[in-house]
C-alpha cells in the first residue's frame, strides 16, 4: 500500500478514470474534503472560540441547534457556491432544499448531508462527524426539485462521512468500493490509510441507546437479552455506544457487529433521517459487504416521501443484521453462534 497516496490522487485514479461520469463526483468529494478540513480546524478551537455552546434556536427536527451545527452547514454552502458542481443542497439544518441558482444550469448532482452529526457530544469533547450522500439531478432541470431525491437509496452515486476524532478520517464509497483516508494535519492533506475496506461477516460488539430499551419492539429486547453479559446465548456481545452515528458506524465498518436504533411506541419511525443519515451509511455498509435494514426492509429500497423523514436503523455485519430481521419476523429460534470461518 502506498501510504502517501493523497485523496486527490486517489480520486483521479479510482473515480474520475474508472467510474462512468466520475469526474464531477470526484470533484464533489474533493470539495467535501476541503470543507471538512475547515470544520475540523474550527473544532480544534471550539472550547476557546465563539462557537462553543448552543445557538439558541431549534432546527427543522425540533432539536436544539449547537453553534457548530449552524457553522458546519454554512461552510458547506460557502464551499459549493459558485463551484458549478451542485445544483441543490439538502441538509438536516435547513427545512427546505437550498438552490445554488448560478450553478444549477450546469451542475449534475444534489448533495444530501448532515453537517454535524452527534453535536451533543461537542460540549464533552466527544466524537462528531459529517455524513453525506450524492445523487443525480434530473437531466436538463434548471433547478433541483424535492421529487428528485424521493428515490430509493440505490440511486445514490456516492456516499461517505468524515469522523472528527483523535484522527480526522474521511471514508467514501463509489462503485462498490469503500476507502478511508486520514488527515495529516502537518501538511493539511488526506492520505489513503484504509484501502478497500471490507466489513467483517460477524462482530463482537453491538451499539445501541439502551435508555429506550423498554419501549422497543420485543424482538430487539430479545436480541439484547440473549447476547448481553448474563444472557443465555453462547455468543456474547460487548456494548459500545458513543452517541454519534458516524463514530458508532465507523467501529462497525472496521470491526463488525451491529448498530441499532429502533423505533418505539413514542417514535415508531425512529430518530434517524433517511436521506442524509441512514441511506448514505447503508450505501457504504453494502459496498463494504455489510447490510442495513429498518428491521424488515432494506434501507436502500426505501423511498422517502419528504426531505426529513425518519427510519429505524439496523446496520452492520450481515450475520447480525440478518439475525435481528429473523427475530422481528417472529422466528425466535436463531441463536447467534459463531459462523463458519468467523471467530467468536
Amino acid at each position: 500500500m502506498d501510504h502517501r497516496l493523497t485523496l486527490t490522487q486517489h480520486l483521479l485514479r479510482e473515480v474520475e478514470e474508472h467510474t462512468p461520469g466520475g469526474g464531477p463526483v470526484a470533484s464533489i468529494l474533493a470539495q467535501i474534503a476541503t470543507a471538512c478540513k475547515e470544520i475540523r480546524a474550527e473544532l480544534a478551537e471550539v472550547g476557546l472560540g465563539t462557537l462553543a455552546g448552543m445557538k439558541g434556536g431549534v432546527n427543522v427536527q425540533g432539536e436544539a441547534v449547537h453553534k457548530l451545527d449552524w457553522y458546519a452547514n454554512e461552510v458547506f454552502k460557502k464551499h459549493f457556491a459558485g463551484s458549478g458542481l451542485l445544483c441543490t443542497l439538502i441538509s438536516e439544518e435547513m427545512e427546505d432544499i437550498f438552490h445554488l441558482d448560478e450553478d444549477c444550469p450546469r451542475a449534475e448532482h444534489v448533495l444530501c448531508y448532515d453537517p454535524m452529526d452527534g453535536s451533543s457530544n461537542l460540549d464533552v469533547d466527544g466524537a462528531v462527524g459529517t455524513i453525506f450522500g450524492i445523487r443525480r439531478k434530473a437531466l436538463g432541470a434548471a433547478h433541483g426539485q424535492p421529487e428528485e431525491v424521493f428515490e430509493p437509496g440505490t440511486e445514490q452515486v456516492a456516499a461517505g462521512y468524515v469522523l472528527y476524532g483523535p484522527q480526522c478520517m474521511l471514508v467514501y464509497g463509489v462503485g462498490g468500493n469503500v476507502h478511508g483516508f486520514t488527515l495529516d494535519t502537518a501538511v493539511g492533506e488526506f492520505f489513503l490509510s484504509h484501502p478497500s475496506i471490507r466489513m467483517p461477516e460477524q462482530g463482537k460488539e453491538y451499539s445501541a441507546n439502551l435508555a429506550r430499551l423498554g419501549a422497543w419492539d420485543p424482538a430487539f429486547r430479545e436480541f439484547v437479552r440473549r447476547h448481553s453479559h448474563g444472557g443465555e446465548s453462547e455468543r456474547t456481545y460487548s456494548l459500545r455506544y458513543i452517541g454519534a452515528l458516524v463514530a458508532d458506524f465507523h467501529r462497525m465498518l472496521l470491526r463488525g457487529g451491529v448498530f441499532l436504533y429502533p423505533g418505539d411506541a413514542k417514535n415508531p419511525s425512529g430518530k434517524l433521517r433517511l436521506l442524509y443519515e441512514a441511506a448514505p451509511l447503508a450505501f457504504l455498509a453494502e459496498a463494504a459487504g455489510g447490510a442495513a435494514s429498518n428491521g424488515r426492509e432494506r434501507i436502500l429500497d426505501l423511498v422517502p416521501d419528504g426531505l426529513h423523514v425518519r427510519t429505524p436503523l439496523v446496520i452492520g455485519s450481515r450475520y447480525e443484521v440478518s439475525a435481528i430481521e429473523k427475530l422481528l419476523a417472529g422466528d425466535r429460534r436463531p441463536e447467534l453462534t459463531t459462523s463458519k470461518g468467523a471467530s467468536a
